[in-house]
């Protein structure tokens, strides 16, 4: 009969929207805009077939003398309704106690591993919903230093890392001009000698950057008080381990940092220099070490200890009055100090001064950054559960490392040239 068609097909759409909505589950997350679209139609359409359906049905029972059907309301689609936006953090994280304690909120999107899982295995989780993810991250790279000011990438689905051809130069001596390449003057002949450039591969591979929580019943209770606790403490300290291994991370399961890197330029000290100082002499051949092309995106990262050293800088001359520091908004018109015109930039993570790492100028640009996106936080109440306390875990997936292999020798003259540079030991 035509109504059993009618209700067929209002079948089969119901299975479309049933798989759009398994897919979302199985990926752990919300629906796109165009999967959103397509339910829409979806439902609307299977509700006009099942009207049509029964009109239908109602005809024929009525030409065969039949008592009508009853009428059959639309089943709707196995969709979730859309969630209400939590107004804070905190509010998300409330929920997320209470739905473990067995009260339900429905706001919350549910991503339970039945197997392997990278989250945590058998308790389960709750993804962050995205505003106050983007949120989280937005703290994170507002309190960063180092970490904004890097080229950074982000990593999509399915895949671990980056990958990217680079060209193998470590010379600019002829010869040795990307990675081998060498073009001749006629005029000097004989037949010109084939050169060829050099390929290498620039690889990394996401590492995990861990921060855990635990928060009592009584804190759970003041939702107001834990929204703005929670963001704070795990922006600030994740901003702090990632701008920390920006700057001298070993590489080995962390980014490699800039004091690590091969590529980093160390200029010696003066022979009569006292210890624990620096003078104009370092901060001069810091400079002319900086790779040319640096020297506009380059700051200068220093520990607050060395302020003082710097307030006393002059260009050598008779009167000994012309500064070499600028403090912030005086004659720099910067809010930062600037030293050759650059920035400089006090940073905790910085050495103090007298060791390798108190002063470093650096363009940073030339380090690369990636990541997964935003955060990933887990919740259990079975880790603390005889104190009565619900764990937290947010994990950031991150790494990164200098895009320059070795320092490049330059055309004439000995002395190596890179984006990173520090001062040795005093």
């Amino acid at each position: 009969m035509v109504f059993d068609n009618y209700r067929r097909q209002a079948r089969s759409l119901l299975d479309e929207c049933n798989a759009l909505v398994a897919k979302a589950a199985d990926e752990k997350r919300g629906f796109t805009d165009e999967e959103k679209k397509a339910l829409g139609e979806k439902r609307t359409s299977v509700q006009t077939l099942l009207e049509d359906a029964d009109s239908a049905e109602a005809v024929y029972r009525m030409s065969q003398g039949l008592p009508g059907p009853a009428p059959v309301s639309a089943p709707a689609p196995a969709a979730a309704a859309p969630r209400t936006a939590y107004r804070s953090l905190g509010e998300f994280l409330t929920a997320v106690a209470g739905e473990a304690q067995g009260k339900r909120d429905n706001r919350l999107w549910e991503a339970r591993a039945s197997g392997l899982s990278e989250g945590i295995s058998s308790d389960g989780g709750f993804l962050v919903p995205q505003e106050f993810v983007n949120d989280l991250m937005s703290r994170t790279y507002d309190r960063s230093v180092l970490a904004s000011r890097c080229r950074r990438v982000g990593i999509g689905p399915g895949a671990n890392g980056i990958r990217i051809p680079t060209v193998d130069e470590t010379s600019r001596a002829d010869g040795s001009r990307l990675g081998g390449v060498r073009a001749y003057w006629a005029a000097e002949g004989g037949t010109p000698t084939a050169t060829k450039p050099t390929f290498g591969q620039f690889a990394l591979d996401l590492q995990k950057l861990i921060a855990l929580c635990y928060a009592t019943d009584e804190m759970l209770a003041d939702s107001t008080m834990l929204g703005s606790f929670i963001p704070d403490a795990f922006a600030t300290e994740l901003a702090f381990q990632t701008d920390a291994a920006i700057y001298y991370g070993d590489g080995a399961g962390k980014p490699l940092g800039i004091l690590s890197a091969p590529c980093l330029v160390t200029v010696s000290a003066e022979g009569s220099q006292t210890a624990d100082t620096v003078n104009f002499p370092n901060v001069t051949k810091m400079w002319s070490r900086m790779w040319a092309r640096s020297r506009a995106n380059a700051v200068w990262l220093i520990n607050q200890d060395v302020e003082p050293s710097l307030y006393a800088m002059a260009f050598p001359n008779a009167a000994g009055t012309v500064p070499a520091y600028m403090p912030a908004n005086s004659l720099a018109n910067s809010p930062y100090s600037t030293l050759f015109g650059r920035p400089i930039l006090p940073i905790e993570q910085a050495s103090t001064i007298g060791d390798v790492g108190d002063i470093v100028l650096a363009d940073l640009s030339q380090y690369l950054l990636i990541d997964k996106g935003e955060p990933k936080t887990d919740t259990s109440i079975h880790v603390k559960f005889t104190s009565d306390e619900m764990a937290f875990r947010f994990v950031y997936r991150v790494n990164g490392a200098p895009t320059w292999k070795t320092a490049l020798t330059p055309h004439k003259g000995t002395n190596t040239l890179s984006p990173f540079v520090a001062l040795a030991a005093r």
